[in-house]
């Protein structure tokens, strides 16, 4: 047999492999996704540890700038919310910092973050209830940029704590 028809046999059996590999993987994924939905519908919500406490789920329209904007209530005062999955923590302005009650200028600016606007300095606090489209979480831990940050953003230390989200071409689905 010549290197060529060897090539070829090669080259096809890897094809048919790679046919049979990815109809395995779309049966797979169509029958996992099903098992995933059921799981989650089966979670209960939880209240004494500061998981989600609110039932069913909520949905953040997306804006017609494309970002999921959130209006919240944290430690029972309102906060606007870009939502940021690239956001370890939910950052705070020191606007929206003062508004909660704390004292940006007391803060002990231990941290040092990469924001938009570049490096900024941030502090560490911890927030007794954050609720998004009546997602509540207790204990959030949360950081107050101290510049650089237009708008308070709901990250990872919120969204990383719910059972699950799904950003959809139209909404963001917050499962508590």
């Amino acid at each position: 047999m010549t290197e060529a028809w060897k090539f070829i046999l090669v080259a096809g059996l890897a094809s048919v492999s790679a046919l049979i590999s990815a109809e395995t993987v779309v049966v797979v994924s169509q029958r996992v996704a099903p098992l995933r939905a059921a799981a989650a519908q089966s979670l209960a919500p939880l209240d004494q540890t500061g998981a989600a406490s609110a039932s069913g789920s909520g949905t953040i329209a997306k804006s017609s700038d494309g970002h999921y904007w959130a209006d919240g209530q944290v430690n029972g005062a309102s906060v606007r919310f870009l939502v940021d999955t690239g956001a370890t923590a939910v950052a705070l302005t020191p606007d929206d910092a003062r508004r909660l009650g704390f004292t940006p200028a007391n803060l002990t600016y231990g941290y040092r973050v990469v924001t938009a606007a570049g490096q900024a300095r941030a502090a560490s606090v911890k927030l007794a209830s954050v609720t998004v489209a009546g997602a509540r979480l207790e204990n959030v831990d949360a950081l107050v940029i101290e510049k650089g940050l237009d708008t308070s953003l709901l990250g990872m230390t919120y969204l990383g704590r719910l059972a699950s989200f799904q950003a959809t071409r139209q909404a963001l689905i917050l499962q508590p």
